[in-house]
């Protein structure tokens, strides 16, 4: 079993009730401001499955609009996937799927923009995971040994937490 190295005090999780329950959080009497978040993920493949997208010849099609296309869909769809999510009335949401030659593979990132009560972070999450998923089952009559990786946010602003950027590597 793996261990924490961190402890934390109960009372300080918002996603429990009084009984440790999970539970969604009241923001109600929260401030709507705008907030943005970006993420990114990886998508590695073989080479020739690299140039085989990049032609344009791939057995289903267009892999890279679709992937953009799917993160966009998903982005929009969060809290039906995730279940303590708010449903946010989303007022930008853009996915770039990054031809990248070193990896080889894709680059995928989304920013995803709203004037809430709570983040985007999770919707921007949720944006480039599926577009990674769905770039991989566009491709996977090429390859079946594609690999997601590095799904991670970049950046948040806005709220009350203010601004996050990842610790450098």
């Amino acid at each position: 079993m793996m261990q924490d190295n961190f402890s934390f005090n109960a009372t300080e999780l918002t996603h429990l009730d009084a009984q440790g329950e999970a539970q969604m959080v009241d923001v109600s009497e929260k401030v709507p401001t705008i907030r943005q978040a970006i993420a990114a993920a990886k998508v590695r493949m073989l080479p020739e499955t690299f140039a085989a997208i990049q032609a344009g010849n791939a057995p289903k099609g267009d892999v890279l609009a679709t992937a953009r296309l799917a993160g966009i869909m998903a982005a929009k769809q969060t809290a039906a996937l995730i279940p303590l999510c708010h449903p946010l009335p989303l007022q930008k949401i853009s996915v770039e799927v990054i031809p990248d030659p070193q990896l080889p593979g894709y680059q995928i990132q989304s920013t995803v923009k709203t004037k809430a009560e709570t983040g985007v972070e999770m919707e921007a999450l949720t944006a480039v995971s599926i577009a990674a998923l769905t770039l991989y089952d566009m491709a996977k009559a090429l390859e079946k040994s594609i690999q997601i990786e590095s799904i991670q946010l970049i950046s948040k602003t806005g709220g009350k937490s203010g601004e996050y950027y990842p610790p450098e590597a």
